[in-house]
């Protein structure tokens, strides 16, 4: 099932800068859009509001604060192969809310998908509608596998992206995190 419909008519804070006016199943209104240049206070502001576990979820390590040399990377990308997303309620479009990182293996055809929703936005299906928008941009760019890292502690990702059909397999030499993998074509 889509859990994510475009919000159609005028207005739309995303649409018009290479993103989408979302809405989840429940009613929640929200935009996905490229980060650019000036996004990197507010990405820095929103990982400060991400709770110590979500970060080292996002990040696979203990991470205390998001460096200005992880922002930068994270900003300044080839947007081809890899792409930085904000999230933004759509009527506060200042407050980011979640991000997320699609970045494509050379060849084009897999690529890892990587999501951080601040706690005090979780459980309004924002992740479910993430995924699925990423998923189908993924798609109509070509990709064919899509795949999530994720800790084995991690079990409310790991149970999402199941449900999206992801099939799950351990990574070898690393008992502590487990590949998802999904096909998009």
């Amino acid at each position: 099932m889509n859990d994510a419909t475009n919000i159609s008519g005028g207005g739309g804070h995303a649409a018009g800068r290479g993103g989408a006016d979302l809405v989840t199943r429940s009613g929640f209104r929200f935009c996905v859009r490229p980060v650019t240049d000036q996004d990197e206070p507010a990405l820095a502001e929103f990982f400060r509001q991400v709770t110590p576990d979500d970060l080292r979820f996002r990040f696979l390590a203990a991470v205390h604060e998001v460096s200005h040399f992880r922002l930068v990377e994270m900003i300044h990308v080839d947007k081809e192969r890899t792409e930085s997303f904000l999230v933004t309620p759509y009527d506060d479009p200042d407050v980011v809310i979640a991000a997320a990182m699609l970045a494509a293996d050379l060849s084009g055809e897999r690529a890892e998908v990587a999501i951080s929703i601040r706690a005090d936005h979780k459980g309004r299906g924002i992740g479910w509608t993430l995924l699925d928008h990423l998923a189908r941009h993924a798609k109509a760019k070509g990709i064919r596998v899509l795949e999530a890292i994720e800790s084995r502690q991690n079990r409310s990702a790991i149970t999402l992206e199941r449900e999206m059909g992801f099939a799950a397999e351990a990574i070898e030499g690393d008992p502590n995190v487990v590949l998802l993998r999904r096909q998009l074509a």
